[in-house]
């Protein structure tokens, strides 16, 4: 595993830092840092833009070679950090906790550790793994005119006020795809000069405004209808295996959502943020799937095996099928046993 340790994250500071390892190429523009990189490493991009009242982004787009363990080791100060995987997944532990957990892809993370402690987080090899990460630094941002950190929950308001890092706090939220719709949207950024810059400043501000408010949602025990639990993904992946197990019976979403106990919202959202797909259009993947495996593994007809994945129609299986593999299902049979 490659280790690569932190004892900076401002700007440019924590991009050469990564470069000492990665060994890329460095560009600046207005006041944004960017690493990127194509080599044995493996390949990406690292950015980095630090604000004033001590807020900093670093946006990751990356696909390691090898597993990477970063460790952050910022002596003398802990920043809360706001954190999100839209893409991928990241291992994370610390000195107090040895046990490593998981960040699972639109999950909302908030996390401020105690200072001086390691964190590590772990980027898996071969997978392409999209993260952001804004810094705050309590002292810094308690200067702030307007702060107004009093009026967030005791939880937080306790974590930002905890100026000296002597406690550790961590919050694993629940899933939301407006917060991962909102980062898309700074990620997407083409502005140019000032106007960028004020716009990524903008755009922190409001993802910090929003994981904070799933924070204090989360708390109260609210469910809102973007947002999802990890008890509703569990049901979510239980509807996959209900669906191979009854691809023949009639698969809407109104019977799915009796099945799961879930509403339609809940339903769409689940199956977008687990397979980013629709129902509807999972469903269709997976009889496809099957179908591609019947005819593959099995001597039954085409109209057999277009009545044991559900389809009423040979025409229109076959007109989807040709659609999703580019080859007509008799052509694919055909081929393999050419082959």
């Amino acid at each position: 595993m490659r280790e690569i340790e932190i004892q900076d994250i401002d700007g440019i500071a924590i991009i050469e830092q990564l470069n000492k390892h990665i060994q890329g190429k460095i560009t600046e523009e207005w006041g944004e840092y960017v690493l990127e990189f194509d080599n044995e490493v493996g390949k990406g991009m690292i950015r980095s833009i630090a604000f004033d009242w001590g807020v900093t982004l670093v946006d990751y787009d990356v696909n390691f070679i090898e597993d990477t363990k970063i460790v952050f080791h910022i002596k003398d100060a802990s920043p809360v950090e706001f954190i999100f995987v839209s893409e991928g997944q990241l291992g994370y532990s610390n000195d107090i906790e040895e046990r490593e957990v998981t960040f699972e892809r639109y999950q909302n993370i908030i996390i401020a550790a105690k200072k001086n402690t390691k964190e590590r987080y772990v980027f898996p090899k071969k997978i392409a793994v999209k993260v952001n990460f804004i810094y705050v630094m309590r002292k810094e941002y308690n200067r702030k005119k307007n702060h107004n950190i009093p009026s967030l929950d005791n939880s937080l308001s306790i974590t930002f006020n905890d100026k000296e890092s002597v406690a550790s706090y961590e919050h694993y939220g629940n899933f939301s795809l407006k917060i991962a719709d909102q980062i898309k949207q700074l990620q997407e950024n083409y502005n140019h000069g000032i106007i960028r810059t004020l716009s990524i400043e903008g755009q922190l501000n409001l993802i910090m405004a929003m994981q904070m408010a799933e924070h204090n949602n989360h708390e109260q025990g609210i469910a809102l209808p973007e947002s999802l639990s990890k008890e509703e993904l569990k049901k979510i992946h239980s509807l996959a295996n209900y669906i191979v197990d009854n691809v023949a019976e009639p698969l809407t979403v109104a019977i799915l959502g009796e099945e799961s106990g879930l509403s339609n919202r809940k339903l769409q959202l689940g199956f977008r943020v687990l397979y980013s797909k629709s129902v509807n259009e999972y469903v269709r993947q997976i009889k496809l799937e099957l179908a591609r495996d019947y005819l593959k593994t099995s001597s039954l007809s085409i109209s057999e095996i277009v009545y044991n994945i559900g389809f009423k129609s040979r025409s229109y299986f076959s007109k989807i099928f040709f659609e999703h593999y580019g080859v007509l299902p008799t052509d694919y049979r055909k081929r393999l046993k050419r082959n």
